[in-house]
């Protein structure tokens, strides 16, 4: 893989953005996030766009948000589930006690803004998320949107070594990924359930986001393989595309609900649409 590198062009030297760290009682102590500064645009919630340049072959697109710093972080409450994954990873005694992770407030909402052409179109559209660790919590500060091939049913990153050099330059976890189903209800495929794996045997604190914009009942979904029952399937299922997983011996489910996920709303993130 090429060294690539990145600058940020135009970027002001504002006062550096902080974030919040939670204890069991969810209470909040700033500390200095050590990514570059952001500036505000007029709206209270516009992420604000800056041109990034790589070493080759073509421009990309970075976005920065830096929340107030008035808000607090929030909880993500598992949802009411559908048959075959009804518990989440925190009550699923087989799982493996899991690391917190923060996300920001925005994540999900500019996600499917930058999808929203795809979504008209009914094709899938992915993200990458990369976090960095601090004191035994993941705050997860890029959304990379690979290059990719989509159909209504799939999408494939291209050009993976775009990703690994963002990854590689600012030294972040692949904690998850993201992706819509513009069709279709909020659930996790076979062939989610297999990306699922790539990530989650590596981080496996890593999760997946289904953003399901049609799905009237559940509009969002955040989940990982159950460990170890799950991860033991996957990882002996030599099949490709669509298929069939056989239901766990013992009842359990394959993939859960994620309940070690965090609103932070003054996590600031940016996003690198390399389409």
């Amino acid at each position: 893989m090429r060294n690539q590198s990145f600058r940020i062009i135009n970027e002001e030297k504002d006062e550096l953005a902080s974030v919040c760290s939670v204890d069991s009682s969810t209470s909040c102590s700033p500390f200095e996030s050590p990514w570059p500064t952001s500036f505000m645009t007029a709206s209270e919630h516009c992420i604000t766009v800056h041109a990034v340049t790589k070493a080759s072959p073509s421009p990309v697109i970075s976005c920065t948000e830096n929340a107030h710093h008035d808000k607090h972080i929030s909880h993500i409450k598992v949802s009411d589930s559908e048959p075959g994954h009804s518990k989440s990873c925190s009550e699923t005694a087989v799982s493996k006690k899991l690391q917190d992770v923060h996300i920001s407030a925005r994540l999900m909402e500019d996600f499917l803004e930058l999808a929203r052409d795809n979504t008209k179109n009914d094709l899938e559209t992915c993200g990458i998320l990369g976090a960095f660790l601090k004191m035994g919590t993941f705050y997860v500060t890029t959304l990379i949107i690979p290059k990719q091939e989509s159909t209504s049913q799939n999408c494939q990153a291209i050009n993976e070594e775009e990703i690994f050099a963002i990854q590689n330059e600012q030294s972040l976890f692949p904690v998850g990924w993201i992706h819509t189903h513009p069709s279709q209800s909020c659930f996790m495929s076979s062939i989610d359930l297999h990306t699922q794996y790539s990530y989650q045997v590596m981080v496996p604190e890593a999760f997946a986001i289904v953003m399901a914009p049609t799905d009237t009942s559940r509009s969002y979904g955040i989940f990982r393989l159950s460990d170890p029952v799950g991860m033991s399937i996957l990882k002996d299922c030599p099949e490709e595309g669509f298929h069939h997983h056989n239901e766990p011996a013992d009842g359990g489910p394959i993939y859960e609900h994620c309940s070690n996920i965090y609103i932070n709303s003054n996590l600031r993130f940016e996003i690198f649409d390399l389409r």
